[in-house]
């Protein structure tokens, strides 16, 4: 059977689903950073099939920010990719307002793709802030799976 770097090299596979401690060990990476800079964050990381392993709300952070958090973290994890690629891409008009009919993908930056040994593991999703805020903990949360 072909797998998908037969047909394009540098393509991710999934692997086996983040587990709880690990997600803790991410999510408490990105509470840091958020608490670094006063930030009051949603913080949810999701397994590889974009389903929610943990969620961690900050004091104070908005309530809607929960939902939009959950779904970077599934986006991210469903895609395979960032979503401030899709924010960026959207960005550009024309042909890319095509994005808006994605119902099960969220395009603002703040979702990043947990990978280990070359495999998407799950994502972390965090909302709360401007989407380069939230990208910006998203990022420190990812960091510390190496």
């Amino acid at each position: 059977m072909s797998t998908p770097a037969e047909f394009a090299p540098g393509v991710l596979g999934y692997g086996a689903p983040i587990g709880l401690q690990l997600a803790r060990h991410i999510a408490a990476a990105a509470e840091r950073e958020a608490l670094t800079h006063g930030w009051p964050m949603v913080i949810a990381v999701a397994d590889s099939g974009g389903n929610l392993v943990l969620l961690h709300k900050l004091d104070e952070a908005a309530l809607g920010s929960v939902e939009v958090a959950i779904r970077k973290a599934s986006t991210a994890a469903q895609f395979k990719r960032s979503t401030k690629g899709f924010e960026e891409t959207l960005a550009t008009g024309g042909a890319a307002l095509r994005l808006l009919s994605m119902h099960n993908a969220i395009l603002l930056e703040g979702g990043v793709p947990l990978v280990h040994d070359g495999k998407v593991i799950g994502a972390i999703g965090v909302s709360g802030m401007h989407p380069t805020q939230d990208g910006k903990v998203a990022l420190a949360g990812a960091a510390a799976l190496a």
